[in-house]
This record gives C-alpha cells, structure tokens and sequence, in this order.
C-alpha cells in the first residue's frame, strides 16, 4: 500500500523517537520544510528528555502513536536517529495507520521501523535524510530529494558505475537500510523477510571487523542466499584495529556474497551523507547496472 503524496498546505509532524534535541536545534531545518509550502506541527514535547533520549519511551512512543493517528498529519518525519526507536516500536498501535497510511520519513535508528512495517503492513515508508542532516536551513542533495519524494517528484537513483560492481537487472520489492540495526533486530518480529528482496545497506563509524562479523551472521543466517540484488550504500567513517583487518568494507561485503548470482551496486548515494537518496521501501523498482552507470528506478 502506497501512502498518498503530499500537496501545498498540507500538515506535516516532526517528532523524536530516539535521540534528544537541543532546544531550538531544528528551527532552520523546519523553515526549510515550510519552504516547501508545508505546515511543520512541532512542540515542546519535540525537546523533552530523559537521559540521552527525547523523553521516556512513554512519552515517545505516545508522540509517534498520536502523529500516525492523527488523520490531519499527511506525514511523519523523524528529527533525527541516535538510538531508541527498537524500545517503543512494540508499543505501537497500527491498526488505524494500516487503514490510513501516511509516510513516515528517516533513516539509521528509524530501520527498525521501515523494517516492522514492511513485514507486518505492506505499507510504503520513506528511508530520507532527517532535519537534524540540514539544520541549518540550507537544502542538499539530501533533503531536496525528501522533498521530491514526498511530492511524488522522485522516480529514480543514478550514480556512476564501480569497478566492484556485478553488473545485471533485477526487480523486486527493495528493502534495509542501517546494518548495525537490521543485525540488531534479527530474530524479532521486526526483523524484515529478506528472500526475494532487493536489500540496501548503509552504515556508520563500525569498526571492519565488526562489518565482517555482520555479514557472516547475515549468510550464515540465509539473509543473503535468496536476494535478487543488493545495493551497497555509504559506510562512512569505518575504523580499523592497530593490526588492520585487511580489507575495505566493500571488500568485506563483496565477499559476504561471493556465492550468490545477483546484480551487486556499490557506492549508492544512501546512507550518512548530505547526499542521501530517498529510497521508498516496500516498492516494486528495478535495479540495472553496467560498467558506467546505476540506476534504481521507483
């Protein structure tokens, strides 16, 4: 099920379901979304704390439940990541989003919810860059493409071609996001069905043997044998041991999948970049690559 794009004037929710936000922090990128012609519906509550997160898992978890029931709200997006989603997503409610869906927009901590939904409701959600990624007020390649996204504007992803590409087609309903996550949430019913699937994968500041560690965890659990594709986004930042653990984390991923026949991309423009691709989860695309060029076409 696709939620319906917005329009000029409509409503949209900024909210906070795991990391907290200084008071004030968001002000340019909520000018930003205004310029958009779209009415930001924030709060106090957008600045609420409990440790390092934006209020108690109550509290967010109620945020969340009262955005996605609220039929005057067209979308959700989410401030920023960190950590704290995993620990309100059970006490979720979606009986009456399943009914009347509304995108929910971010990325990173926000897998575990792309994730829950598309196993459970079918239902289209965006993985996009977040306010706290443009803060400042200043668009990028980033939060325009959450723009077109969310104005039904964004029909593909093109970037060029790596030398570590297998190149092909495939088709197929494409799903990820943060890998740490997707590892974190593996045996919980949030954890997304992979067979079948086109899987993207990002991440940041891991070390590489800790990639490795994922990827092995991710075959030798079958997540990997049944894909038509995988897209390898932006993993930013890695870092390595005093003994290095000889490989780049392409190399480790390539590797992960040495066994399996399926198109390969790397380097997608996803992931913790200013130029993070909106990429609508849950939606039949078609992924084609060659020597000189990737294409995911929504």
């Amino acid at each position: 099920m696709r939620p319906n794009y917005l329009k000029n004037g409509d409503k949209v929710a900024l909210i906070a379901t795991a990391k907290k936000i200084d008071q004030g922090q968001l002000d340019g990128a909520i000018g930003e979304i205004e310029s958009w012609g779209l009415q930001v519906v924030s709060g106090s509550y957008l600045y609420a704390i409990d440790r390092q997160f934006a209020g108690t898992d109550e509290q967010r978890a109620s945020y969340l439940q009262s955005s996605i029931d609220n039929d005057k709200i067209k979308a959700v997006l989410f401030a920023r990541g960190g950590y704290g989603t995993a620990r309100i997503i059970d006490l979720i409610d979606w009986s009456h989003f399943s009914k009347n869906p509304k995108w929910l927009c971010g990325f990173s901590d926000l897998t575990v919810l792309h994730s829950h939904i598309s196993r459970h409701l079918n239902i289209e959600t965006l993985h996009s860059t977040m306010p706290i990624f443009f803060k400042d007020g200043i668009k990028n390649e980033g939060s325009e493409s959450l723009r077109k996204a969310l104005f039904g504007e964004h029909k593909s992803i093109e970037w060029k071609g790596n030398a570590l590409n297998r190149e092909g087609q495939a088709e197929g309903q494409i799903i990820g996001g943060n890998l740490s996550v997707l590892y974190s949430i593996t045996g919980t019913t949030s954890q997304p069905i992979y067979d079948g699937k086109i899987l993207f994968l990002e991440d940041l500041t891991e070390n590489l043997y800790h990639l490795d560690r994922m990827m092995m965890q991710f075959k030798r659990a079958g997540h990997l044998s049944k894909l038509k594709g995988l897209i390898v986004g932006q993993f930013t930042e890695m870092e390595d041991n005093a003994i290095p653990f000889g490989k780049s984390a392409e190399e480790i991923i390539l590797d992960a999948v040495n066994d399996f026949n399926y198109p390969v991309a790397f380097n997608a423009p996803i992931g913790h970049v200013d130029h993070n691709e909106a990429v609508f989860c849950g939606r039949e695309v078609r992924l084609s690559l060659n020597s000189a060029q990737s294409i995911i076409s929504f």
